[in-house]
């Protein structure tokens, strides 16, 4: 196992082609102008008028009364989960939710967390699974204090927690006593496919925040909302995490040009999305999750080429592509096009039919 990111193959062709994630995405050359043209100051005194900016956009965005900037989404949710609960309490989360497999156990590790993990499909519990889970309080048992959901839900392929789900789940939480926190990495994602404006999407949940180094395109940076006085407490963990910062309007400033340029345009990458789920499905054995965002999982076991080799094929011929889950996973983004995507369809028709 790599605790460090393996070698370079050297004998790798050029990337061409690169669905391995949407945190992929490069910085435009209009996005680096604004990054130069930054107003800077102290982020961790408060003195970074972009940071600033940026913070008033997202509360505004997420319908909370304050936001604040983070280097990355795990320190969004971890410095959220530190701040709602305390040491031996109960998380409730999907199975496949980022905040249990994808985040190096840190709420174990710093909060001292546990995590009840939630069945359903498509990476997303429903509100009868929820209300099933929740027992009695007793000194038997640890409290139960927050419960997360994660929009889009990743490993359930990009899926969208629907408005009537997420608000029931708030109810339930309520009526129990517990606090709400959306992992909203692809929040944006959701708003744009739904129309549903992202305060509406998050209206009930106590803390949210938003990725902006995935479809957004920005090269660092998350944005956690809530509370004021949840805030200033997420900031506490901030210094203590090492996530304060100094001249960080620099990549604020990536963020603040992502909101005004790379938010509608998440409904291009949805459609490569659709038009990838499309050609692979032409493909005899080949078993594709219709995808709901920018997330495309797919099966070639039935063609006649396991998944791993697959990907290692694709590679040879400069497309990057991720496992994961037991398949492929294919993303688009402001770096994929439409070109892009169908030659990527030919490829895979190419190593199906030498299998």
């Amino acid at each position: 196992m790599f605790y460090t990111p393996p070698p370079r193959d050297p004998k790798a062709p050029p990337l061409r082609i690169n669905l391995l994630s949407d945190t992929q995405t490069k910085p435009t050359h209009e996005m680096r102008e604004a990054m130069a043209r930054a107003e800077v100051g102290d982020e961790q005194t408060g003195d970074d008028p972009t940071v600033n900016l940026l913070c008033a956009r997202v509360a505004e965005l997420l319908g909370k009364e304050a936001a604040v900037f983070m280097p990355s989404g795990t320190m969004c949710n971890v410095a959220a989960t530190l701040v709602h609960c305390r040491r031996g309490d109960e998380l409730l989360a999907h199975e496949t939710a980022h905040i249990v497999s994808r985040e190096g156990g840190a709420h174990a590790a710093l909060g001292g967390f546990q995590i009840t993990q939630l069945k359903g499909d498509d990476g997303q519990f429903t509100p009868e699974t929820f209300r099933a889970a929740l027992h009695p309080r007793s000194r038997y048992q640890p409290t139960q204090t927050l419960v997360s959901v994660e929009q889009t839900a990743n490993i359930g392929g990009g899926t969208i927690w629907k408005k009537a789900a997420l608000d029931e789940i708030v109810k339930i939480a309520k009526a129990n006593g517990l606090v709400t926190h959306m992992d909203g990495a692809r929040l944006l994602n959701a708003t744009v496919a739904t129309g549903i404006p992202a305060h509406q999407m998050t209206a009930g949940w106590d803390s949210a925040w938003i990725d902006f180094s995935k479809g957004l395109g920005a090269p660092i940076g998350g944005a956690l909302a809530g509370t004021a006085a949840f805030i200033d407490e997420v900031w506490r963990w901030k210094q203590r995490l090492g996530g304060s910062m100094r001249q960080a309007g620099v990549v604020a400033a990536a963020c603040v040009y992502a909101l005004d340029h790379h938010v509608d345009r998440l409904a291009d990458d949805h459609a490569n999305a659709r038009a990838l789920a499309r050609g692979l499905a032409q493909i005899d054995g080949i078993v594709v999750q219709e995808p709901e965002t920018n997330l495309v999982f797919f099966k070639p076991d039935g063609a006649g080429v396991p998944g791993d080799k697959m990907v290692a094929e694709l590679r040879k011929r400069g497309v990057s592509l991720a496992m994961m889950d037991g398949r492929i996973r294919a993303c688009t983004h402001l770096d994929v096009t439409a070109a892009m995507v169908e030659e990527m369809i030919g490829h895979v028709r190419e190593i199906v039919r030498a299998a």
